[in-house]
């Protein structure tokens, strides 16, 4: 899972604190602030910043800053764009305050009692080693204080730390065990080594990137994480010399498991791996039986694609100059694990089958009573801003009594995102937002494609608002040539 944050606008330097100006007040974007120079403090008018964590169409992770300069009170803005993924943050209070050894401990163990616990995470070892292994340690300096939070991070060469949850629930469903060797195809930063370590005998990890490799080996070298062994490679073609491994652990998505990592799982061993189409994948708790893998879905999800020998490999390409939703009126319904089809990280949706339906039989429905809570769906495309100048986005709704969260743009609404080469969010368009009751209406408008978009994400639902909100029929349409 990768991230990328931007900052926006005109750049101003007050008293050791660099001013970033939000676009306009009507564009649904949040505000952030951040020291500059080595040891600068701010001018003694510049008051301690207050944050809160929201979760804000389009799928942006939005840190709220108000900071006065003098008389004046400035917007400053991060956008924090997430392939596949919405967060809830910490508490406003834990967030403001600039973290010590002992408020690290504290967020440690609030992030595994809401975002681990909360969300489902079992498992007494991984919940205990998620409490011990200092997440900060694996983040930029200037990125600490968001480091307990459930959200991935950047963590520099266009690449990002995984959240809290997605590493705990992959951990979980490998079940490590001490005597296990184990493969990890993407080291990243190393904290997925670092939480491993103490489960396992050994971790043996590869990363693609060499800056972001050397950087992992060095952190976990002077952490002393001993048993943690990495390198910079090709994970297509894994580790040979240290096979086999009892478990294999993949963090980016081929179209189907390497025959390689296939070969070098002992038999009876186990590998989590996200597989599929591009924009359309699986995430797979696979057994070795007779040389074979046998696998089980877990649940529909949206990883970066491996790269190097598994990306020239792919067979099923999608054409970025058609963008197209599947199963975009629901009637495909759930499959077998009661998953929407063709949309994943699905939060607080049902399908509905009712007579009533704008279209077809079904419609999706987001039911919430809890504020700043996330109920969605999303689904990625391909879109090439070079080929597709605009798209037509359109869906019908229905709300009941839906109010807005913490922040007046979290209601119900049709959000796409697009994204350059290098996944950077590049622009948004949305339809709403939409609060209190609305009978079914069929909603439509024209969005710019900005010309370096090469993918999009389309997120519906209520981003954090309360009440009820149906949507039929969402559809994403290339409009003129």
């Amino acid at each position: 899972m990768r991230m990328n944050i931007q900052l926006a606008a005109n750049d101003r330097r007050v008293g050791g604190l660099e001013l970033l100006q939000t676009q306009t007040q009507q564009e649904p974007c949040a505000i952030a602030q951040r020291a500059i120079g080595q040891g600068q403090r701010p001018s003694p008018s510049a008051q301690s910043p207050s944050v809160r964590l929201m979760i804000l169409p389009p799928g942006l992770t939005r840190l709220l800053v108000e900071s006065r300069v003098g008389r004046v009170t400035r917007s400053l803005i991060v956008m924090a764009m997430m392939v596949g993924t919405l967060v809830a943050g910490l508490s406003p209070r834990s967030l403001a305050q600039i973290p010590t050894g002992e408020t690290f401990a504290e967020q440690r163990a609030e992030m595994v009692r809401l975002f681990l616990e909360g969300a489902g995470v079992k498992s007494p070892r991984v919940l205990d080693v998620f409490r011990q292994t200092h997440r900060h340690e694996f983040v930029p300096a200037d990125m600490r204080q968001f480091a307990y939070r459930d959200a991935g991070l950047p963590i520099g060469d266009g690449q990002t730390i995984s959240s809290p949850f997605i590493v705990a629930y992959m951990t979980e469903v490998l079940d490590p065990q001490p005597t296990d060797r184990v493969l990890e195809i993407g080291t990243g930063s190393g904290f997925q080594a670092a939480i491993l370590s103490p489960l396992v005998q050994e971790v043996y990890s590869i990363e693609i990137v060499e800056p972001l490799g050397r950087r992992a080996a060095q952190t976990l070298e002077r952490l002393g994480y001993k048993n943690v062994f990495t390198k910079v490679g090709d994970g297509y073609l894994g580790w040979a010399e240290h096979a086999p491994f009892d478990k294999i652990i993949v963090t980016c998505s081929p179209e189907n498991v390497p025959q390689p990592l296939v070969d070098q799982l002992k038999e009876g061993g186990m590998i989590v791996v996200p597989v599929g189409e591009r924009h359309q994948q699986t995430l797979y708790l696979m057994h070795k039986k007779d040389g074979k893998l046998e696998g089980k879905p877990l649940q529909p999800t949206l990883f970066v694609p491996m790269t190097g020998a598994a990306e020239d490999k792919r067979e099923v390409l999608p054409d970025p100059s058609n963008p197209t939703l599947l199963n975009p009126d629901f009637e495909e319904g759930e499959d077998d694990q009661g998953h929407i089809r063709g949309w994943y990280y699905q939060r607080l949706a049902t399908l509905v089958k009712a007579p009533d339906a704008p279209s077809g039989e079904t419609y999706v429905r987001f039911e919430n009573d809890l504020n700043n809570q996330a109920s969605h769906l999303m689904q990625g495309l391909a879109l090439d801003g070079r080929q597709v100048k605009q798209v037509r986005l359109s869906g019908h709704y229905r709300g009941t009594r839906v109010i807005a969260g913490p922040d007046s743009n979290q209601l119900a609404q049709i959000a796409i995102t697009f994204y350059d080469e290098n996944r950077a969010e590049v622009g948004f368009g949305f339809i709403g937002p939409f609060r209190g009751t609305k009978t079914w209406n069929r909603y439509s408008k024209l969005i710019r494609v900005p010309p370096t978009a090469r993918e999009a994400i389309v997120r519906i639902g209520m981003f954090g608002g309360t009440g009820v909100a149906d949507f039929d029929d969402v559809q994403v349409e290339r409009y003129g040539r």
